[in-house]
């Protein structure tokens, strides 16, 4: 027996489908009323009205000055009067502009009402997404000064202008609060009230105000006209001298606070079984006013301008709430597919990418939204987004979605920002900006050393480029030199200009940027020697680490007789790393490990960057060495995991998209964009400034067997400017002593270490024996004088 379905009626169907309508049509109503609501041009339309009504109040702020005398007597009339009588008001403003300044000025707070027109102001512009101060700390001021000097314009003028202005300066707030204060604490206190306050203030508001406080208290030394000094060992000039050099020791200071010394030279070398090291006492006002100055020898030398660097017009004022709203609501609707519900989310705009943070509803796996990440980029038919769940630190799911239009992070941006300008860092490197747009900034110092990769044409060379472009806006050839190790040869020829100012290379070697594979093995050997010697001086000098040894240097603590001089820091980049891996293998390897492991603490940072970041050429030894790695976009999971130990460089979207991890710690940044052009024009501007007269030479490398560089090598057609002058000290002194020419020259160890092996090779002197002083072959002026000749 067939059973028959009951069937509904029309008026039936009617009938339950209209509550659902009336609730779509309920949610389309509120989702209106909240676009509008968020919509930014709202908030501008209200800024600007605000900004309209401020102008009027300021008009009538100030007619009531000439006009308020006048109009004062209609405006203590009601309200219903004093409409009538509004053509006999005199204020530009009219009554209403003129019963606001009348209450404002002479009934409330006085003269600084003015403050909260400011504060008024700052608000219409942060409606109208204006970058100016910040809206709360510009409240806390108007504020204080609208109270603050109320009372005191009250305090200090009332008395004497009461009889000649119309009204109070400090309005009647500030006359009531006077009366009341002066009758419970009296004159004294009010003042004492006034003055403590306001130096709260300044304590809170200006980081000086405090020394400046405590300078009135301190003690100035009284200045002696002169004073015998009795001590071991004094400074002089750049040098430490000993006591047996120097005769009637007395510290003269007159006018120009100058220290006038008579020295007499020693006729012989110092002992060689003198004391490696002390520090040496000093008087107080040689080293306060003598401190030794690193950047002497080039004083006028200029940092790059930030003008030369290009200017992207970038419209950063408006943010695409269309393409934003749309993401919010696909990326809700795929979640509600898959049955996973979100209590909120928020998007933050950076330049290339836009962060969604959602906060899902109770009982949602975070596995089931990671493994949505294909359904969730289909939706939005984005080229890759990157999910990160949970974001540390926030307790959100955070969706990384690439903007439509990215834009140029320039720069110029990164330079000219306050960030950089005030930064502390020992070797700023100043990569670009995070999603929130703030400048992403690390120092190389503390990293130790960073490890660069990404497959071609991702933005890694222009990222190289930026780290050396941000290291030459901060420091001075003084402080900085680059070894830069480039086997494609044409990444980095254009730094070879800066070979008198910023670049390091070996004593024989004609381009300051090595290309040869042969020769970057003898690069790295020389700087892990230069490491070791590094390491010799700190021993000596009782210091841990570059920055204490210099200090102690710079203050003259240290003698340059006994080999101690100025220690730069030393950059180290090597472009293409996975090439001289595949020809020189172990040889260019192991040098790295060893300056990666050891040479944090004498100020020597590696840089290292490679297209191939595969098992076999970022190894085990040096992953373990380079904690701080920049990855721009692999084509692999497994790339990214070989550079970063985690998923996500292949979810990148190039172009200077890249990663920065160090520790746990992953940042997601855009690189900032510098061009070829932009490079050249910083190069010639330093290189158009005064250099040193020779290059900074790295030491020569001793092989395994002990022996240096052949001296056969040695072009003798190119001798050393100075190299007549150290032949004559030599013979006049007869001890072929390294360090007394660098002493009685002025010059570095290494150009003195390069003077001697020419002078070896010329035959004046003879080879090393260890550290014994060199036999000098020649024994007179005239057979010196001969010997040149023939050279000529």
């Amino acid at each position: 027996m067939a059973i028959k379905k009951p069937v509904r009626s029309d008026s039936q169907s009617s009938r339950t489908s209209t509550p659902g309508r009336k609730n779509s049509s309920n949610q389309r109503k509120k989702g209106s009323i909240k676009a509008f609501i968020s919509d930014e041009r709202m908030y501008f339309i209200i800024g600007l009205l605000l900004l309209l009504i401020v102008v009027y109040l300021l008009f009538a702020f100030t007619s009531y000055f000439f006009t308020g005398a006048a109009d004062q007597s209609k405006l203590n009339l009601p309200w219903e009067e004093l409409k009538e009588m509004r053509t006999q008001i005199r204020n530009w403003t009219s009554v209403a502009g003129a019963y606001i300044a009348e209450t404002c000025i002479n009934r409330w707070f006085g003269l600084p009402s003015f403050a909260a027109l400011g504060f008024l102001t700052v608000f219409a512009l942060k409606l109208m997404n204006v970058p100016v101060f910040s809206l709360t700390k510009t409240f806390f001021h108007s504020c204080f000064w609208l109270i603050w000097l109320s009372v005191a314009l009250s305090f200090i003028l009332r008395p004497w202008l009461k009889d000649v202005l119309f009204f109070s300066p400090g309005g009647q707030h500030g006359d009531r609060v006077c009366a009341w204060m002066i009758s419970y604490v009296g004159i004294p206190g009010i003042i004492f009230f006034l003055v403590g306050t306001l130096t709260a203030y300044c304590i809170y508001t200006f980081k000086a105000t405090v020394p400046f406080i405590k300078s009135l208290f301190k003690k100035k030394p009284k200045k002696q006209q002169s004073s015998t000094v009795n001590k071991n060992t004094v400074a002089v000039g750049t040098e430490i001298v000993p006591e047996e050099w120097v005769e009637n020791i007395v510290v003269e200071t007159g006018a120009d606070n100058r220290v006038e010394f008579t020295v007499k030279h020693p006729k012989e070398e110092h002992p060689k079984d003198e004391p490696e090291e002390s520090i040496e006492n000093i008087p107080e006002n040689v080293a306060d006013e003598e401190r030794y100055d690193p950047t002497l020898d080039l004083s006028h030398y200029r940092l790059p301008p930030v003008e030369l660097l290009k200017v992207y017009q970038i419209n950063n004022s408006r943010i695409d709430m269309i393409e934003q709203n749309s993401n919010k609501d696909r990326i809700t609707t795929t979640l509600q597919n898959y049955g996973i519900e979100i209590k909120s989310i928020e998007a933050t705009v950076g330049p290339t990418i836009t962060l969604y943070e959602i906060v899902p509803k109770e009982g949602v796996r975070i596995a089931k939204i990671r493994n949505l990440e294909y359904d969730i980029m289909l939706s939005l038919a984005a080229t890759g987004i990157r999910i990160i769940a949970p974001i540390p630190g926030k307790g959100t799911i955070g969706i990384e979605v690439p903007n439509n239009e990215p834009q140029i992070v320039s720069m110029h941006s990164i330079i000219n920002s306050k960030k950089f300008k005030e930064s502390k860092f020992e070797l700023p490197v100043a990569f670009g900006r995070t999603i929130t747009n703030d400048v992403f900034m690390v120092d190389l110092a503390k990293m130790p050393h960073l490890l660069v990769a990404g497959a071609t044409g991702q933005g890694k060379s222009v990222g190289l480029n930026a780290i050396i472009t941000s290291l030459l806006y901060k420091k001075h050839p003084a402080e900085l030199k680059f070894v830069l190790v480039d086997p494609k040869k044409v990444e980095f020829n254009i730094y070879e200009v800066l070979l008198k100012h910023f670049l390091a290379k070996l004593p024989d070697e004609g381009d300051a940027i090595i290309t040869d594979t042969g020769k970057v093995v003898q690069t790295l050997n020389s700087i892990c020697k230069e490491m070791d010697d590094r390491y010799d001086l700190l021993k000596r000098a009782h210091v841990r680490n570059l920055k204490e040894y210099n200090e102690k240097f710079i203050s003259r603590q240290l003698n340059p007789e006994k080999g101690h001089h100025f220690l730069p820091y030393i950059v180290v980049i090597v472009d293409e790393f996975g090439d001289l891996i595949m020809t020189a293998g172990k040889e260019v390897e192991m040098p790295i490990a060893r300056i990666a492991q050891l040479a944090r603490a004498v100020g020597i940072h590696m840089i290292i960057a490679t297209q191939r970041p595969s098992v076999n050429i970022i190894t085990g030894v040096i992953k373990a060495n380079f904690p701080a790695r920049v990855a721009f976009r692999v084509s692999s999971m497994m790339d990214s995991r070989t550079i970063l130990d985690a998923p996500g460089a292949n979810q990148l979207v190039g172009r200077g998209d890249m990663l920065f991890s160090q520790g746990s710690d992953m940042v997601r940044v855009q690189c900032a964009f510098v061009d070829t052009p932009e490079v050249e024009d910083i190069v010639n501007y330093v290189k158009d400034q005064q250099g040193y007269t020779i290059p900074f030479y790295l030491p020569e490398y001793l092989g395994p067997d002990g022996e240096s560089a052949d001296l056969s090598q040695i072009d003798m057609t190119k001798r050393d400017p100075l190299f007549e002058e150290a032949a004559r000290l030599l013979v006049a002194n007869q001890q072929g002593s390294t360090s007394m020419i660098q002493r009685k020259l002025g010059i570095g160890y290494n150009r003195a270490g390069r003077l001697m092996d020419q002078l070896e090779v010329a035959g004046i002197v003879g080879p090393s024996e260890g550290s014994k002083a060199r036999q000098v072959l020649l024994m007179s002026d005239y057979d010196l004088e001969q010997k040149l000749a023939q050279m000529d």
